[in-house]
């Protein structure tokens, strides 16, 4: 199986400017991204951006940069545009590995890429792990996901998911109670990537404000791997950058 893999990355970040080139261990972060990234399967791995730094300090390292509008509202747009500027087939799989997970793991993005593969019928895949601790079931930062017989999300919520009618909480954590964490990343079909700017918001998106709802709300599938392991630390505010730096 052949995939791509792109990486979004903007420098515009509220709580880290110029988060994409933070230093890792003698290295911007975004190329660390990519690094991690070019230990899995993918035949391509290309970062789009919005910023000719970014692109220098990616072409500085051996990798490879895009640059892309500055205007684009979200990932899945920037990839988008991607898309075209590489020229991707539609059948194409792409994941999408965000720009601030340098600890991402390479056999989480051959999972999700794979899982998507095994169905032509589904444009766009994802990734889950169970929660096991009940504060990160109530918590709203943390996005849960239910799943149909055929392992596709049936709705993503920052509520509790599902909720456990005799108290609202499950008697326990576990295989027999499954509650699952969303976590992060995404594989399309290229060509249902690129109509994905085109798709109307949905008003479920804007209630919770999560994107994928939007794909749900337009009839079609999301394919989800359940990964036994949680993702590594991803990188949103000063704290998680020292303590990702502590591990190079």
């Amino acid at each position: 199986m052949s995939f791509t893999v792109l990486i979004p990355a903007r420098m515009k970040s509220t709580r880290l400017p110029d988060k994409p080139l933070a230093d890792i261990g003698g290295l911007p972060m975004v190329v660390r991204v990519a690094q991690q990234a070019a230990r899995s399967g993918a035949s391509t791995v290309c970062v789009a951006c919005d910023d000719p730094r970014i692109v220098q300090a990616c072409e500085a390292a051996g990798v490879q940069a895009l640059l892309t509008r500055a205007d684009h509202p979200s990932g899945s747009d920037r990839l988008a545009e991607a898309c075209t500027l590489l020229g991707l087939a539609d059948d194409t799989i792409v994941v999408n590995v965000q720009g601030d997970e340098p600890l991402i793991d390479p056999t989480l993005i051959d999972a999700v890429a794979q899982s998507l593969a095994a169905r032509p019928d589904t444009p766009m895949g994802t990734a889950a792990h169970a929660i096991e601790d009940e504060a990160d079931f109530v918590n709203p930062n943390v996005v849960k996901v239910v799943l149909d017989a055929a392992g596709q999300a049936l709705y993503f919520s920052r509520s509790p998911l599902p909720f456990w009618r005799d108290g609202g909480l499950p008697p326990r954590l576990s295989a027999d109670h499954p509650a699952l964490r969303h976590i992060g990343i995404y594989a399309y079909r290229a060509g249902f990537l690129r109509s994905f700017p085109g798709l109307a918001a949905s008003p479920l998106e804007r209630v919770e404000s999560l994107e994928q709802l939007r794909v749900l709300w337009h009839g079609h599938r999301i394919a989800v791997h359940v990964t036994p392991h949680a993702p590594g630390t991803g990188v949103d505010t000063p704290e998680d950058l020292a303590r990702v730096r502590l591990h190079f």
